[in-house]
């Protein structure tokens, strides 16, 4: 005799009523968001043979399942509520695991599955409580736009949110070669597609990332770019610039490249000008050129066919492909004497004047800008009494700032007049706010038919922007001019400065409304004075054909005439 405890009692309870109704095993799964997920459900195929079995969704009734989303004979699938479900093991061995493909959040739930095995209170019960969370976003991939010399346009098509909407994207640029730890970083919004990275520098090798990032986190990198900047003009002058007199018509030159990181590319050759120089600054000779291969570190030119006793200005600007950049600040040298050519007296060493010079070259002449007097070049211009018809390029854009956070600018432009073509493109000008438009500025250009675009300064500072627009005709005259602070926090746009140039088309609604108050009352009085002269015309011709011919002119403020019987008496 075996005889029970009462603590025991449960446990033989709960034995009894599984052999009665069929135990239910449970267990919990946590799947993410976009993954595949599977459902254990296994029997003994071995021991019964191939047996059916269901899936549904809740609690396993006593018959059945609930909520069927699927249904197998043991053999094959004999139906199912959709093809995310499938049933992916060996159904000969048993293996009757439901698959979810591409899980969502609203999978989430209770999940049973019936074995049916012959017999009274036989069937086989699995429950399962599936819980579906959002995961990261999918990593992205980036293309390469346009890439210019200071500029580059990104861009990435949408991904995979991971359930959670993607809220950002983070951007890192870093030189190529150095590690990520050095890299500038910038978020941008989730709204993007594309950016454009300005303030880059010329001829130089980036790589470029981008992460996506949602309430749960960040994405894994996305591919890595390589990208290498357009070759700009250099923007710094050679280097050590010497000058020695060798004969009574020949110097020496030497100099050294510019600055690496001032050549802005490869540099290919040299110009060398050089002219008579005149200490009085009354008469400057013209300037003659000279192009010297680039080849090595120290380069050197020997200037001939000069005058003896003459001293001589000279001056270099090195050349990439892109341009020619500025000139070394300007050195004196005179020849030796005609009776020193073929002694041994010493060389004349070069001399230099306090003033940097600046060389541009064009197709037609050569101009230099110096603190000294220099040579003016008049242009005349001969007009002849043929009519000529004007084309009408394009209006400038208004551009104005949508917003800016830290170093990321917003910008939002409105076309102007596109003249007597159709506008082609924008192009954006930019740079640093205490220089020059026509030093260093970045320029990107931009599609006939956008109106927006998102721009990452890549050094915070203070900025100005502008735009023009393009047809096949020529160019717009420059927008209104923005000037913009970076790296600060996100600010709006009446917290910018908007200045407009003089020389540009630009109307603003204020202007607009004046301009109507001011012809409400020029056009009456236009209208009176025209009205007046009409009448004063009408009157004068009629006393000129019942007089003769009729002269008039002005004398001390006044109007004095005379008529006369025939033009000949006058």
């Amino acid at each position: 005799m075996i005889i029970l405890a009462s603590g025991h009692l449960p446990v033989c309870y709960t034995l009894l009523f599984c052999l009665l109704l069929g135990c239910v095993y449970t267990e919990d799964i946590i799947a993410t968001v976009g993954t595949d997920v599977t459902l254990p459900c296994n029997y003994d195929a071995q021991y019964y043979g191939r047996l059916s079995a269901c899936w549904g969704r809740g609690a396993i009734p006593n018959r059945g399942c609930a909520d069927e989303v699927l249904k197998s004979d043991g053999t094959s699938v004999v139906g199912r509520l959709s093809e995310r479900y499938q049933l992916l093991g060996r159904l000969n061995q048993g293996d009757m695991s439901l698959t979810i493909r591409h899980v969502e959040e609203s999978d989430s739930g209770m999940y049973g599955c019936r074995v049916e095995i012959p017999g009274w209170f036989n069937d086989q019960k699995q429950q399962l409580t599936l819980r579906v969370v959002a995961g990261h976003p999918n990593s992205l991939k980036v293309e390469t736009g346009e890439v210019k010399e200071r500029a580059l346009t990104v861009r990435w098509a949408p991904v995979f949110d991971g359930g959670s909407p993607i809220t950002s994207y983070r951007i890192e640029l870093k030189n190529k070669g150095a590690s990520w730890d050095t890299a500038v970083t910038t978020e941008v919004t989730h709204a993007l597609t594309q950016v454009t990275l300005v303030d880059l520098h010329p001829a130089k090798n980036y790589n470029l990332r981008m992460f996506a990032i949602n309430s749960v986190g960040t994405s894994e990198a996305s591919n890595v770019l390589i990208v290498t900047t357009k070759e700009a003009a250099p923007e710094g002058p050679p280097l050590d610039m010497h000058l020695e007199a060798v004969t009574s018509h020949s110097i020496k030159v030497t100099w050294k490249p510019p600055k690496a990181d001032l050549r802005n590319g490869v540099v290919q050759s040299y110009s060398i000008s050089y002219r008579e120089y005149d200490r009085a600054g009354r008469q400057y000779k013209k300037w003659q050129q000279q192009s010297v291969t680039a080849t090595r570190e120290q380069e050197s030119v020997i200037l001939n066919n000069l005058k003896p006793s003459t001293q001589y200005e000279v001056l270099i600007q090195a050349k990439t492909n892109a341009g020619i950049g500025p000139a070394t600040t300007a050195a004196l040298c005179s020849t030796l004497d005609e009776v020193q050519s073929t002694s041994t007296a010493p060389a004349i060493q070069s001399t230099f004047l306090p003033a940097t010079v600046w060389m541009q070259h064009t197709t037609n002449f050569t101009s230099v800008h110096s603190t000294s007097p220099v040579e003016t070049v008049a242009a005349a211009t001969a007009w002849g009494r043929s009519t000529s018809i004007t084309s009408v390029p394009p209006d400038p854009p208004v551009v104005e700032i949508k917003e800016v956070i830290d170093n990321t600018i917003s910008l939002v432009w409105t076309p102007g007049f596109d003249g007597d073509s159709p506008i082609t493109g924008y192009y954006l000008e930019y740079k640093a706010v205490n220089t020059s438009w026509d030093y260093t500025k970045t320029v990107v250009d931009f599609s006939p038919n956008q109106t927006e675009a998102t721009i990452i300064e890549i050094n915070p500072s203070t900025y100005n922007i502008r735009m023009f627009a393009k047809n096949s005709l020529g160019t717009s005259k420059a927008s209104n001019v923005l000037t913009i602070t970076t790296g600060e926090a996100g600010h709006q746009r009446d917290k910018l400065t908007t200045t407009t140039p003089t020389n540009n088309h630009v109307t603003v609604s204020v202007e607009d409304r004046h301009s109507g108050h001011l012809a409400a009352i020029v056009v009456p009085v236009v209208l009176v004075v025209l009205m007046a002269a009409i009448a004063a015309t009408w009157h004068l011709r009629r006393m000129k054909r019942k007089h003769g011919s009729l002269s008039m002119w002005g004398a001390n403020g006044g109007i004095r005439y005379r008529v006369s019987e025939s033009l000949q008496e006058l």
